[in-house]
């Protein structure tokens, strides 16, 4: 991916001296939570009606008090000498200039959201975050949030490897800001506060997850027309991510079967159909996943 081509955005903010990287709930052995008990959690969280990502963060402080982060005051602009940095600018940048123009299109001003990089823990408005929840979208403070060591994860754990699929994750995130801006996040709350089931093959978190990674495909297909700067092999990288991290692979990793009643982001072959339809089309409309039959 020439992804240097890209205009480096301006709204990623450099976090990653506030919370330090001891400690905390990663995947896998050590000091930490295993894959299987964050599993737990989630699943605990969305049965009680809790926040999954505020129960992971509670925990996360529990674990490491002496590591909270610090006022977000210390937080500044990534470094000029930081390539991975660079790259982040460089992905979010591209996709300020293809939303803003999708939402001029629509008579709308696309709002930007900022994306703080992180190491080991993070506040939010959505609580205390660990690592160990990976890159995360906060509503209540329009935020992307993400540790770059996700990345290293993705390549080592999950095999989902190159700089397109790095690219996706960041679309993905951004996506949900999209649905944010759309109303779609208001009515998946009001719908939760009105005790609707979210989670589940087919249910509603799953099909906000898969309308995400379609608007990710949306972005994908314009920054290529805009580009031209993706490489053989680039689309490959994209959908072998959204192939690793399915609910159903994820799970048959974690606890060595498959819960569909608990899926909250989608079977991997769902995420991978819901990208592409959004790369091939380009258009805000094939991404209406809440009105599709079959996901």
């Amino acid at each position: 991916m020439l992804w240097k081509k890209g205009r480096r955005s301006d709204n990623v903010v450099d976090a990653r001296g506030d919370g330090g990287g001891g400690g905390g709930m990663r995947f896998g052995g050590g000091k930490g939570l295993s894959l299987t008990a964050i599993i737990l959690i989630v699943g605990i969280g969305w049965i009680t009606g809790q926040d999954p990502m505020q129960i992971l963060g509670q925990l996360a402080g529990q674990m490491d008090q002496t590591s909270a982060p610090t006022s977000s005051q210390t937080r500044q602009a990534p470094p000029a000498n930081d390539e991975q940095a660079e790259f982040v600018r460089s992905i979010l940048g591209d996709t300020e200039d293809t939303w803003g123009q999708v939402f001029q299109q629509a008579g709308r001003q696309y709002q930007q959201p900022k994306l703080v990089l992180f190491s080991g823990r993070v506040n939010s408005a959505c609580g205390l975050a660990s690592s160990a929840t990976g890159p995360f979208y906060c509503p209540a403070d329009r935020q992307v949030y993400l540790d770059m060591s996700f990345f290293k994860e993705m390549s080592q754990r999950f095999a989902a490897a190159g700089d397109f699929a790095q690219a996706y994750v960041i679309a993905h995130e951004v996506g949900h800001h999209v649905q944010t801006l759309l109303g779609v996040s208001a009515k998946i709350q009001e719908a939760r506060q009105q005790g609707r089931q979210m989670e589940g093959d087919g249910g509603l978190l799953v099909r906000q997850e898969l309308q995400a990674d379609c608007l990710a495909g949306v972005w994908a297909n314009h920054a290529q027309k805009r580009l031209n700067w993706l490489e053989p092999g680039d689309i490959e990288e994209a959908l072998n991510a959204a192939n690793a991290i399915g609910d159903d692979r994820l799970q048959q990793q974690g606890q060595g079967r498959v819960v569909p009643d608990s899926f909250t982001h989608g079977t991997s072959a769902q995420r991978v159909r819901w990208f592409k339809t959004g790369f091939a089309q380009g258009q805000v409309s094939q991404c209406d996943t809440f009105a599709a039959k079959n996901l």
